[in-house]
């Protein structure tokens, strides 16, 4: 059998549905549907008891689970060998990310890659969404960590939707006593850093008719959350800034949900080292890992 039988026995016995699965390993439904199919062809019984709302693995198919495993593990093995062969026993990896991310994602990612990878050098630029993308378009960048839409010819991996909240003064309470409306911002000013006025937080603003006229520019999201607790204003942050930042303030989710979506941008694959590669891989894991519910 081939190691993609394998990967979609594998998952549809961990998600129980082809179709879970399918999203998975970026296939459709019935490219599972068919390789489990052949697989249980091969080995002349069924693999999978189905019905409406899913499957689950036949007595014969739970024996075989873990033997599978230890080939897609050994496989695994084989092709983190060859990647070291091939150059991950040293290089760069240049990396360009936002505040929040270089804060809350890049130190734990960078320490497991370090256990795997320790010859290879890291280097981090912080800049704003649309320096980091430019950076990485113009080759200055291995990986960049940005926020969707991006428009330039790039290879674009959506990684994690974080949502957007208003901060508020401790003693502040929205009229429906749980999320912001219209008319709890109708007369307030908002603080929020000026490279932060764009994306989302415009469309935020925009659609709570918040003016030009009323925003007020901070340094920095610890900046914005102090000045918010003093009583000079509302602010607006994504949960993920919002993760090591504390003060006497509340947080509000606004009633129309609003959310950015946290991507990762490189040159086409053609152009990865098999480092970048490898930290692509650990990264796309490590956000599943930690955000999945």
């Amino acid at each position: 059998m081939t190691e993609f039988a394998y990967q979609a026995f594998s998952e549809v016995a961990r998600q129980k549905t082809f179709v879970s699965a399918a999203k998975t390993l970026n296939v459709t439904p019935s490219a599972i549907s068919h390789s489990i199919a052949g697989f249980e062809n091969e080995l002349d019984f069924p693999l999978f008891i189905r019905n409406r709302t899913g499957v689950t693995l036949t007595p014969d198919g739970e024996r075989i689970l873990p033997i599978v495993q230890e080939i897609l593990n050994t496989e695994t093995k084989l092709h983190e060998e060859a990647d070291r062969i091939k150059g991950l026993s040293s290089g760069k990896i240049r990396l360009g990310a936002f505040s929040s991310v270089c804060i809350n994602w890049l130190p734990d990612i960078i320490r497991k890659f370090k256990q795997d990878y320790p010859q290879i050098d890291i280097s981090i630029e912080q800049g704003n969404f649309n320096r980091v993308t430019e950076l990485v378009r113009l080759g200055r960048l291995d990986i960049g960590f940005s926020a969707l839409p991006i428009n330039e010819n790039l290879n674009v991996v959506p990684l994690h939707e974080d949502m957007i909240y208003c901060i508020a003064p401790s003693d502040f309470i929205p009229q429906n006593g749980h999320s912001i409306t219209k008319e709890d911002v109708k007369n307030e000013l908002f603080i929020l850093q000026q490279i932060d006025y764009d994306r989302e937080t415009k469309r935020a603003l925009d659609a709570y008719n918040v003016s030009v006229n009323s925003i007020q520019y901070s340094i920095d999201d610890a900046s914005i959350i102090a000045m918010v607790e003093s009583g000079l204003g509302l602010g607006i942050l994504p949960e993920l800034a919002l993760q090591n930042l504390s003060g006497h303030v509340k947080v509000y989710p606004f009633s129309q949900p609003f959310k950015r979506v946290i991507a990762v941008v490189t040159q086409n694959e053609a152009k990865q080292t098999p480092s970048t590669h490898a930290f692509l891989k650990l990264v796309q894991q490590w956000v599943q890992e930690n955000y999945t519910k």
